[in-house]
């Protein structure tokens, strides 16, 4: 039986949503919680939940979530191990990661669908455009699992790949700081951060968003890339109804101040 899609018109007191569709990013890392390794079922309830309110809403919403919870393939390679099975290894974490986030949105009462970009039908389905596409029109939360299917991309390439794929108006990108800054903050007490910053500041300057081939596929497509932290309860809720938090990385230069204190 085909979900119902969520109505499109919120209710007087719901305020609009300023997306139609979105991508939302997830590290891996955010999903161990107070653990340190593996998955908290206690965050991954948090995130479900949040999940839940923004497809109350109306909003057509894809994720995809890293998988370094679990494992690295950056770092299994330096540590000695061959690149291409290190990353493998990287991309089925993904899938773990999006099987527990598919149970607990699915207990919530959101029809999810994983759809893996290496094929294992028993747990996912097979990555085609079109379908995803029509999942989300269905009113499916729609999971991106196993990256882009090929070694040496992360996952940050993979939301970028994805959002153009989809389509999506924006890149949410869920972290556990507020936002993008001149330098890093635990680190360098004078740091600030950016309202907005453009596509090629993040590039020239090295900036700590996602990796170079991610924001190159931003820029060419136009996709902006919103930064926030996902440690606050109900930040992605506020990012789709338009709230000003984070970051914007977009094409245009900022108009007013570059930097908040």
């Amino acid at each position: 039986m085909n979900a119902t899609p969520a109505s499109s018109s919120p209710s007087p007191l719901t305020p609009a949503p300023a997306y139609k569709r979105v991508l939302l990013k997830l590290s891996g890392e955010f999903l161990e919680g107070q653990r340190g390794f593996g998955i908290d079922p206690v965050t991954v309830q948090e995130v479900a939940e949040q999940v839940r309110d923004v497809h109350q809403l109306g909003v057509e919403l894809a994720l995809v979530v890293g998988g370094g919870n679990i494992v690295r393939g950056a770092e299994a390679s330096a540590a000695g191990m061959d690149r291409a099975s290190a990353d493998y290894m990287g991309m089925l974490a993904t899938v773990i990661n999006s099987l527990a986030l598919q149970n607990a949105i699915e207990q919530l009462g959101v029809a999810t669908r994983v759809v893996s970009a290496i094929e294992m039908r028993q747990v996912a389905e097979p990555f085609i455009p079109r379908r995803a596409v029509r999942h989300l029109e269905k009113g499916r939360v729609v999971i991106f699992a196993a990256g882009t299917g090929s070694p040496f991309f992360t996952t940050d390439s993979t939301a970028a790949l994805r959002a153009c794929e989809i389509k999506a108006e924006v890149l949410l990108k869920a972290t556990k700081v507020d936002g993008v800054y001149t330098a890093d903050p635990t680190k360098d007490a004078t740091a600030r951060r950016y309202s907005h910053v453009t596509y090629q500041q993040v590039l020239e300057q090295s900036l700590n968003v996602m990796d170079a081939s991610a924001i190159a596929l931003c820029k060419d497509n136009h996709l902006p890339i919103i930064v926030f932290d996902l440690l606050t309860k109900g930040n992605i809720y506020r990012v789709v109804t338009g709230e000003s938090i984070g970051t914007l990385v977009s094409a245009t230069p900022p108009t007013a101040v570059a930097c908040a204190s």
